[in-house]
């Protein structure tokens, strides 16, 4: 059976509440304050089966001006809207304010009831109606059946009921959306069962038992029971005035304008990104950082409007805009919204949520509204992609793009791996299933590759440079799983070559000026000389100009001529094999040797034999015992 809620709208005291206790028998005035005022203050609700036997959904809104902010709240979900117009009064100005937000929230269907036309002779009708049709003119309900009722003695109403019964069947199907949330517009404690709180679900399903949360507080609970129409049901989804049973929740933690949501699946945000179409009606222009009232879903928060592309909005002008909202709330790509003045209160327009959870945006930055163009008119797809894209280097994981995009899982894994397939977004942590933009891996590629190519430039005599290091100097792949992949990557495609800790681009070679091959014999000839008593090599950097010697010596150490036994101290590769192929005979004949007897072998001093017996149970060749030196087990 359809889902369909019918709501009320129209100025005060032109009869809505009696409109409503006319078809269902229910009086949806239910405050004291109510009663005795004769005003409705607070949303009513209440619900009728029509002759087809579908079940009306009816949600009654006051008319007073003082209340528009609870019309708003009530307006959010409503498929129908039935715009009440009083014949003895005709249009007055809540009948068009209450017009303008149904249009704003994008309400596209609608009758026109005429109440108490008991009270006025025909001619008076006539007229009356005469002018709804021209103030009417240009919106949803230009063409919708204006239904001449009386609550009183009952005329028309059931025409009204034939009516209503006919648009219901003509409405499609409502979509049930990806996540189910229900805007909270009351909340009270039913003896016996605690906490309750009652909206109209306008997206997804939720069955007792789920787990849910409350934004934006981020308050976790679970559903013990769930009404509609005051009967216990297992089930729930979008189009349905729904109560629900919360398990474990205070009423102090929760008021109107919360949302409730499926556990974890919205997030709580101060800043949106939105188009804003100003009403011809606003009664001035709109300027950058103005304070507005932002009404989304049955919330009211007072906010600041950045406009992103002018200093001020005409009225009837549409523009980009970021809201930056005085206290957090949780909407998704697509919603609507609307914008009331800040004092004197008015509705002056509205629009679409374009970004959830957006980063500041600088004004006039032709990027930044390159992406709302896209966020406000581009495909599912091409959404997607600007997300992934708005993320940077830092990427975006898959868990979160449905939230991002307003899609399911199933569809948002159908538009990813069309995206990866055109290569236009890349995976590069599947742990995580973190997306990066094809745009921001090519230039972190190219950041790693020309951040090498200026190391080489600078050092030529350095075979590499340190693999942290590198990623340190590279803001782009600054994130370690982002790094590795790009540099396993470039490494698989021949761009670079990795040895031990060391990166390089693959056709750098160390290559020596004359001067420096000179300083290279120089350095190999000493060395050789000097066997195993060499100078260390702070005694010889002296010799050498500038840091020419110690170039040298990395590259000597790199390519094995000469051997580093401990910090500054080397020895020519010649020397360390004579004194492994002596020592290693030793040990074989004795199976064990003391410092004293290697001094003998060496025929050096201490300085020298210690680091020497330490390099080679370092290189794993032998191992200490005691006070001796052993051959390591292979």
């Amino acid at each position: 059976m359809k889902q369909v809620i019918l709501g009320t709208a129209g100025h005060i005291d032109h009869g809505k509440t009696s409109l409503v206790k006319a078809l269902t028998g229910i009086d949806t005035d239910r405050l004291k304050e109510e009663k005795e005022r004769g005003i409705t203050i607070e949303l009513g609700f209440a619900h009728m089966a029509l002759p087809s036997g579908q079940l009306l959904g009816i949600v009654d809104v006051p008319g007073h001006e003082k209340f528009v902010k609870n019309m708003v709240a009530g307006a959010t979900g409503i498929d129908i809207v039935a715009l009440v117009i009083a014949a003895d009064e005709g249009v007055m100005p809540q009948t068009r304010e209450h017009l303008e937000i149904c249009q704003l929230l994008r309400v596209k269907r609608g009758i026109i009831v005429l109440t108490k036309i008991d009270m006025v002779d025909q001619e008076w009708l006539q007229m009356v109606k005469e002018d709804i049709r021209k103030s009417l003119h240009g919106t949803f309900l230009a063409n919708a059946p204006i239904l001449e009722v009386s609550s009183v003695t009952g005329q028309g109403i059931q025409d009204l009921v034939k009516v209503l019964d006919t648009l219901v069947k003509e409405a499609p199907e409502r979509e049930t959306g990806n996540f189910f949330r229900l805007p909270i517009d009351r909340v009270f404690i039913m003896k016996g069962f605690g906490t309750v709180v009652t909206g109209t679900t306008v997206s997804g399903k939720i069955q007792t038992g789920d787990e849910v949360t409350i934004y934006p507080q981020g308050v976790s609970t679970r559903i013990r029971g769930i009404q509609v129409h005051g009967q216990e049901v297992g089930e729930v989804s979008a189009g349905l005035r729904t109560a629900i049973n919360l398990q474990g929740v205070e009423k102090e933690q929760i008021q109107r304008g919360d949302v409730l949501a499926g556990k974890d699946s919205l997030r709580a945000t101060q800043l949106v990104d939105v188009t804003l179409d100003l009403l011809k009606s606003a009664p001035r222009k709109l300027k950058n950082r103005g304070k507005v009232r932002f009404h989304t879903g049955t919330s009211e928060i007072i906010s600041t409007i950045i406009l992103m592309d002018r200093d001020e909005l005409e009225p009837g002008q549409t523009c980009f805009a970021q809201v930056r909202l005085d206290q957090p709330t949780a909407v998704l790509l697509r919603d609507r919204y609307v914008l009331r003045s800040y004092s004197p209160v008015q509705t002056i327009g509205g629009g679409e949520i374009l970004n959830a959870v957006p980063q500041r945006k600088k004004r006039f930055a032709e990027g930044a509204l390159a992406e709302l163009k896209v966020l406000s008119s581009g495909t599912l797809s091409e959404v997607a992609e600007r997300f992934v894209l708005g993320a940077h280097f830092q990427g975006v994981e898959q868990s979160e793009l449905p939230f991002l995009v307003n899609a399911s899982r199933k569809k948002m894994e159908e538009i990813l791996r069309t995206l990866q397939a055109q290569k236009k977004v890349i995976q590069y942590d599947k742990e995580k299933g973190v997306f990066i933009h094809g745009e921001y891996l090519r230039k972190a590629r190219e950041e790693i590759v020309a951040n090498l190519a200026k190391y080489h430039q600078d050092f030529p005599l350095k075979g590499g440079l340190l693999k942290e290091e590198l990623r340190s100097r590279t803001a782009g792949a600054n994130n370690p799983k982002l790094f590795n992949y790009l540099v396993n990557q470039l490494s698989q495609e021949g761009v670079l070559a990795q040895e031990k800790e060391n990166l390089r681009l693959k056709e750098h070679k160390v290559t020596l000026a004359q001067d420096q091959e000179k300083t290279r014999h120089e350095v190999e000839e000493i060395y050789q000389k000097s066997g195993l008593q060499p100078p260390y090599f702070r005694d010889l950097k002296d010799k050498f100009a500038g840091d020419s010697g110690r170039y040298v010596l990395d590259l000597m150490v790199k390519d094995g001529v000469l051997v580093k036994v401990k910090e500054d101290l080397y020895f020519h590769r010649e020397a360390i094999e004579d004194l492994k192929t002596r020592l290693l005979a030793y040990l074989k004949e004795n199976g064990e040797i003391d410092t004293p007897q290697f001094k003998d072998m060496t025929n050096a001093s201490r300085k020298y034999t210690i680091p020497l017996l330490e390099y080679f149970d370092g290189s794993q060749f032998t191992v200490r015992v005691g006070d001796k030196r052993v051959l390591r087990k292979k």
